[in-house]
């Protein structure tokens, strides 16, 4: 289930309050904190303590398959 463009225009990181990036319907994406939210049966998890971070190889991964909600 794909998150609608409205949602995700509305969606924000919880610690910085940034637009979030849409990577295939798999995770938000904060790039400015380098943390991943996952989305679990199509809903996003924006929990804190559920997100990850993510190192430099896996950053440049997610940015080339991420699908810009809203402007960084």
């Amino acid at each position: 289930m794909a998150i609608d463009q409205t949602l995700l225009g509305i969606l924000a990181c919880p610690v910085d309050k940034g637009p979030l990036l849409l990577v295939e319907n798999e995770l938000l994406y904060n790039p400015r904190l380098r943390r991943a939210y996952p989305i679990e049966n199509g809903i996003p998890v924006l929990l804190v303590d559920e997100a990850r971070d993510v190192d430099d190889v896996e950053h440049e991964s997610i940015l080339s398959r991420a699908q810009s909600g809203a402007s960084s």
